[in-house]
């Protein structure tokens, strides 16, 4: 229930009726540009950061109830990114307080994840600890996509954009169904909730799925600058970036935990 595709960046997000007529009377200052979303991604990870630090501290020192801060925060950010995907214009409003609400969840599901499978640890994130591996194989995951769109080693075709749709629509009714079958009629999803090999299997499809979604937010985002979409789309193609890391993040950190669990 913690992990989340990305409905946010469409094939179609940028290709909107004011592309044309707005790219070519808008200033260059009022156009998206790619310096610009990388700049408000980094903003958003900022914030998210440092509401995760907040509540993964109260969580470490035993303070709060981190569950009620987890959940809250998935279902907080689960309305605002269907709000923000179906009115876009609202992103430079409600990106960073989306980047906020998940970041709070992001840390108490952290702290419970390091205590019950990594370190265990009472105060600062160990830097050998489950969290730590999990943080630094989404971003070297997020760098070696960079680097493969970049150089254009794999290249985003219509075909790739149409399979990638897929397979992120395939994982959300996965964990939708999952949710739903455990939580109302009791279905048992042991075999695919812990360590056994067919878990582990969906994970790293999961995985696989979310690291290659980040080369069509790539894609779709490199489309909008060219397009001269207008400049608060900026903040669109960075909340979903953001959705997209945070994806990818906790399916690192529930891999870890099967592994570590299977030890």
């Amino acid at each position: 229930m913690f992990s989340t595709s990305n409905p946010a960046l469409k094939d179609d997000t940028f290709a909107m009726p004011y592309d044309r007529a707005e790219a070519i009377t808008a200033p260059k200052a009022d156009v998206m540009t790619m310096g610009g979303t990388v700049w408000k991604t980094f903003l958003l990870l900022l914030a998210c950061v440092a509401s995760a630090t907040f509540t993964w501290n109260m969580t470490t020192a035993g303070t709060g109830n981190p569950q009620l801060w987890a959940l809250g925060g998935i279902l907080g950010g689960f309305a605002l990114t269907l709000l923000i995907s179906f009115k876009p214009f609202l992103a430079p409003f409600l990106a960073p307080v989306y980047a906020i609400v998940i970041g709070l969840a992001l840390g108490a599901i952290s702290a419970m994840f390091e205590i019950m499978y990594g370190a265990g640890t009472a105060g600062g994130m160990p830097m050998n600890g489950l969290v730590a591996q999990a943080v630094g194989l989404t971003f070297g995951t997020t760098a070696a996509m960079l680097i493969l769109y970049s150089t254009r080693i794999i290249r985003v075709t219509d075909k790739f954009r149409a399979v990638i749709g897929v397979a992120i629509g395939g994982a959300m009714l996965f964990y939708i169904s999952s949710f739903v079958l455990g939580m109302f009629f009791n279905f048992d999803t042991d075999p695919i909730a812990n360590a056994s090999p067919l878990s582990i299997g969906i994970s790293v499809v999961l995985l696989i799925v979310a690291a290659l979604s980040l080369l069509r937010d790539f894609d779709t985002i490199e489309r909008g600058v060219a397009s001269g979409a207008p400049k608060y789309m900026e903040w669109y193609g960075a909340f979903a970036l953001i959705v997209t890391l945070v994806w990818l993040y906790i399916e690192f950190l529930r891999l870890l935990a099967k592994l570590q669990n299977r030890n």
